[in-house]
């Protein structure tokens, strides 16, 4: 899927009416099929542009093209259609705590479905070899019937990211995919995002707080500061000076975070009372 922005400003989704706009005077260009990273301190717009990107908020001005269309001009059948070509993937994927993993990672297929086989597929889950190699690209095909709850963050987040490779979808934006993750999980993640996006000729946009991971993995880097753009590179070209500048007062963002510690799952936690 192809992309353009021209002009646009949007609020965080979850801003007030009256608060300042998260993203301003945004200008892009994606072909289809690219791979970028979209990074930036914290509050730079990153999470806001997905939102665009996915359809989930209209700019509040300037313009947005999918594959030429400007989906705020389409009726709302045909933008739920377009709606059904992309998946979002949030930091904190939204599985239910008492859901099976393989009915979570079926959820991707939902566009697709008829609410019939919606249906059908709660009872008794269809596509089990589809969702098996989906997870195991992911090392998690042991988890094929586990309960969301049962599960660690890292592998709940992994479960989310295990959905794309079963959308029917030609765009993924995919929101800090690596927070619950250590860095061999990371990186492991990444690849196989990137190989899978390739193979599916789909368009690949991620926003990565770790920069060094997204200067290795990707072949273009957004750069974003204040809601703006701050420069748009080839990975190559990205200069430590440019890096220092769009992290200026945030450089602690700049180190790649420690590893992150497996959590609990919640089934098995336990409380200490305090003396």
């Amino acid at each position: 899927m192809k992309l353009e922005l021209h002009g646009a400003w949007a609020r965080h989704p979850a801003a007030r009416a009256d608060s300042a706009a998260a993203l301003r005077d945004l200008s892009l260009k994606i072909a289809a099929g690219e791979q970028l990273a979209v990074i930036g301190p914290s509050g730079a717009g990153k999470t806001t542009l997905l939102q665009l990107l996915a359809c989930a908020q209209a700019p509040s001005a300037g313009r947005l093209l999918l594959d030429g269309i400007d989906p705020w001009a389409l009726p709302r059948r045909d933008l739920q259609q377009l709606r059904g070509r992309l998946i979002l993937l949030p930091q904190q994927p939204p599985l239910p705590p008492r859901q099976r993993v393989v009915t979570a990672v079926l959820a991707g297929r939902l566009p697709a479905m008829s609410l019939l086989e919606s249906l059908r597929s709660l009872l008794q889950p269809t596509e089990l070899p589809a969702v098996q190699a989906a997870l195991a690209r992911f090392d998690l095909a042991d988890k094929l019937f586990e309960r969301v709850d049962r599960l660690s963050g890292g592998e709940r987040q992994r479960v989310g990211l295990a959905r794309a490779l079963l959308a029917p979808a030609s765009l993924w934006l995919v929101d800090e995919p690596l927070s619950a993750l250590d860095p061999s999980r990371s990186r492991q993640a990444l690849a196989t995002l990137q190989d899978e996006a390739r193979s599916h000729q789909v368009t690949l946009i991620a926003t990565l707080h770790q920069v060094e991971l997204a200067l290795r993995h990707f072949p273009r880097i957004v750069g974003l500061r204040g809601g703006r753009l701050a420069f748009d590179l080839p990975a190559s070209e990205v200069t430590p000076e440019q890096l220092a500048q769009l992290y200026a007062q945030h450089e602690q963002e700049l180190l790649e975070p420690a590893p992150v510690p497996q959590e609990t799952p919640a089934a098995s936690r336990v409380t200490v009372p305090r003396c």
